[in-house]
């Protein structure tokens, strides 16, 4: 873990540009927000803030957003990010997903976007009961691992399927939502993305670790890992300018119950 934290602050500057920040979720929770006004919520594992921007563009002054993350350097880039793009609504708290600073039933909402494999889930959901408002909503976007599994990555890389042993299945969500005090699941979208891209581009992008599963090798299985990714992509793609596939992530939308 201290070799992903570190991994982390190391990219904090560009990793943005190494990760694809999918504005279909966004969609979905500005229409599932529609008609609430002055939301108060948190973005827990927020990182480097691609996804704060997009809701804080979405949902506009109606939103103040708390920006927590463990990671000191991925919160300045945030801060640096948002204020850069003319954003004052927010607030960063540096703290872990399973201790968070806030007051018992302080938030409207929750979001977490392709993070909750780096928490401790169950004190996670714990913190969630605690500081959510009744009825309040904590949104979910994450990968399962058998998504994980059929993507380009977990297809064509050695090892990284089996490497890559942090993500859930939905009934382990689900079952670890129905132990947290007040919560229940309200819905369950399921999201498809065609991608495409060089393989240049992948390789550079496995390179730099735009995944945190790659820190998962030592750095003579990666390289290994990484000629036979390219050897495999080259034989299975004609042309190694258009490498197609497809990435497949969940929204879970959790409701805190009236007491």
């Amino acid at each position: 873990m201290e070799s992903i934290h570190h991994h982390f602050s190391k990219i904090a500057h560009r990793y943005r540009d190494l990760r694809v920040t999918d504005v279909e979720p966004i969609i979905f929770i500005k229409e599932k927000l529609h008609g609430h006004s002055n939301i108060v919520a948190a973005d827990i594992g927020c990182g480097a803030g691609r996804y704060d921007l997009k809701l804080l563009q979405s949902l506009g002054k109606r939103l103040f957003l708390y920006c927590i993350d463990v990671n000191g350097e991925m919160l300045k880039a945030l801060r640096n990010f948002l204020l850069e793009h003319r954003i004052r609504n927010f607030q960063v708290i540096r703290a872990p997903s399973e201790k968070i600073p806030l007051k018992d039933n302080r938030l409207d909402c929750i979001f977490t976007f392709n993070a909750i494999h780096h928490f401790g889930a169950s004190h996670f959901f714990e913190q969630c009961s605690r500081l959510l408002k009744n009825t309040g909503h904590l949104f979910i976007y994450t990968r399962l691992r058998s998504q994980n599994r059929r993507n380009i990555w977990g297809k064509y890389f050695p090892l990284f399927d089996e490497k890559e042993n942090r993500l859930y299945e939905l009934h382990e969500l689900r079952a670890l939502i129905e132990k947290a005090p007040g919560l229940e699941i309200e819905g369950v979208e399921y999201f498809k993305y065609a991608r495409l891209s060089s393989l240049h581009v992948l390789l550079e992008r496995a390179r730099n670790h735009h995944y945190s599963t790659f820190y998962l090798y030592t750095k003579e299985e990666f390289d290994d890992c990484l000629n036979k990714f390219e050897q495999s992509i080259r034989k299975k793609f004609k042309d190694p300018h258009k490498i197609g596939w497809s990435d497949e992530n969940v929204l879970l939308v959790v409701r805190k119950r009236t007491n």
